[in-house]
């Protein structure tokens, strides 16, 4: 029994067992384990509260002055919760240790690895947090280096201040991106999201799981970051399983309720992924760590799931395009890359939602930390490209209800600029900007009239590279509209 508390005092949470019903098996802790899960639990909340509003605490003990009466009570109220907290974590382990269902895991769990495979497919039967999961698989590691060692102050993405202004501003900048600017860009980081969509994330994770038979892995990155995935296998039921889609998140995406669902309705295999930092992958999505955690997914999917590099398309929503335009440029041989609800630049983007005597600092972090220049990446990658616009989106467009101030218009002129660069004489470049200003519709009654050749062959580029969605920002794409998309992508191939 002493063994079997011991293993259980720091394990694991368990949340289900999946069986062979789809919606049974959710994990049932007994009343001594719940309370003091809850207990604990707490507790944590309180703590990472405590640490985000420490500088305002600091301040207020600094303010109100600190006696030694005090300090004495300080020391006495962390004595305390450290007891409570001990305690709660004994208990807790003596409910685990007394449920069967949960000895059954635990000894799934800590089994000795004689075939990794079926070790693998063996804690598969459970979902546990993945911080326990096994390494399924690693990329060979890389030196990463500091920030001190790429010489910070040698350049500044505001080179007309003098150089003091250019120290303190990238200063700023630093302290910006590591304490708010990243959570702004990438809400999904934030524990408060996270713990909001806790219950629809596991049911996106069980549904993925028990109705599409998904399998979940953990891998590695080069820089010793952990990747939480999901692949669903479509090649014994339809001829398109022998592709692949990597879906590549928003910046408040997850898989489990994602994009990840279209190209499988579609009949494709898909492989999803968390951002670093999301939800069970660690690390942050500096862009950096989002080329390492992509790459990695990559190798992933062609040496332990069998993919050949040729069939896999690459499929980015929103600031999901970034990693996903870094993979096919890294990747040129994909079979295509789709962007959905993109942009081409962050810095418009940033700029627009932050005050104008904040548009130094806003360069300078985003040009510094989080350079998101999508269709500077897109300049290198010659492949099969198609483009989704969104006509209500509400996130991407500049002014609200603007189509005309869409940044996903700046990705596609850029691309028919670097493909098509005979069209790009001064007054054909306006009549290119206007009808990529156009929807769909407005483009094809357009086409219907006397219109002068050059301007008949911008209509056909633009209909050839991307197509309009009669939705918001987050609505998933319908199956016919994805299968469409694929189509042309294979014709482009």
């Amino acid at each position: 029994m002493f063994n079997r508390l011991k293993q259980c005092l720091f394990s694991p949470r368990l949340y289900r067992t999946y069986g062979e019903i789809p919606g049974e098996g959710v994990y049932e802790q007994n009343r001594t384990e719940k309370i003091a899960d809850k207990i604990i639990s707490t507790i944590q909340t309180i703590a990472n509260v405590s640490v985000y509003t420490s500088p305002f605490i600091c301040m207020y003990i600094y303010r109100r002055g600190l006696w030694w009466e005090d300090l004495d009570f300080v020391v006495y109220v962390i004595f305390s919760i450290g007891s409570v907290l001990s305690l709660s974590y004994l208990i807790r382990a003596y409910g685990r240790a007394t449920n069967p269902k949960y000895v059954d895991f635990i000894n799934t769990l800590n089994k000795p690895i004689v075939d990794r495979h079926a070790y693998i497919e063996s804690i598969r039967k459970y979902d546990f947090d993945i911080k326990a999961w096994p390494t399924t698989f690693a990329m060979q590691p890389v030196y990463s280096s500091s920030w001190i060692e790429n010489k910070p102050f040698s350049k500044c993405a505001n080179p007309d201040l003098p150089y003091y202004h250019k120290v303190t501003i990238q200063l700023l900048a630093y302290i910006s991106i590591h304490t708010f600017a990243l959570r702004l860009i990438y809400p999904g980081t934030l524990g408060i999201i996270q713990n909001m969509l806790w219950l629809p994330l596991f049911e996106g994770r069980s549904y993925l799981v028990d109705t599409l038979n998904g399998k979940r892995a953990k891998i590695m990155t080069a820089d010793r970051n952990t990747i939480d995935t999901m692949f669903v296998d479509k090649r014994l039921e339809s001829s398109k399983g022998e592709t692949l889609i990597i879906c590549c998140e928003g910046n408040t995406g997850f898989y489990e309720i994602g994009i990840m669902t279209i190209p499988i309705k579609a009949g494709y295999s898909a492989l999803g992924w968390n951002h670093p930092g999301f939800a069970g992958s660690s690390g942050l999505p500096f862009p950096r760590q989002e080329q390492n955690a992509v790459d990695a997914v990559i190798q992933y999917a062609i040496i332990e799931l069998g993919f050949e590099v040729q069939n896999i398309v690459m499929y980015g929503w929103s600031i999901g395009a970034y990693p996903a335009t870094w993979a096919a440029v890294r990747y040129p041989e994909i079979k295509g890359l789709i962007l959905d609800a993109s942009f081409d630049d962050l810095l418009p983007l940033a700029k627009n939602q932050m005050p104008e005597s904040w548009a130094r600092l806003v360069k300078e972090v985003v040009r510094s930390f989080v350079d998101l220049n999508i269709s500077e990446l897109m300049d290198m990658y010659d492949g099969p490209v198609q483009l989704v616009r969104r006509t209500e989106d509400e996130v991407i467009c500049l002014r609200a209800g603007q189509l005309a101030t869409n940044c996903g218009n700046g990705l596609l002129i850029n691309l028919l600029q670097k493909r098509h660069p005979y069209l790009f004489e001064e007054a054909i470049l306006e009549s290119i900007k206007s009808c990529t200003a156009l929807s769909d519709q407005q483009r094809i009654v357009l086409s219907r009239e006397d219109i002068p050749d050059y301007k008949r062959k911008i209509l056909g580029l633009i209909a050839k590279y991307s197509r309009d969605f009669r939705s918001s920002h987050c609505t998933l794409l319908p199956e016919d509209l994805f299968e469409a998309i694929m189509q042309s992508i294979n014709n482009e191939k």
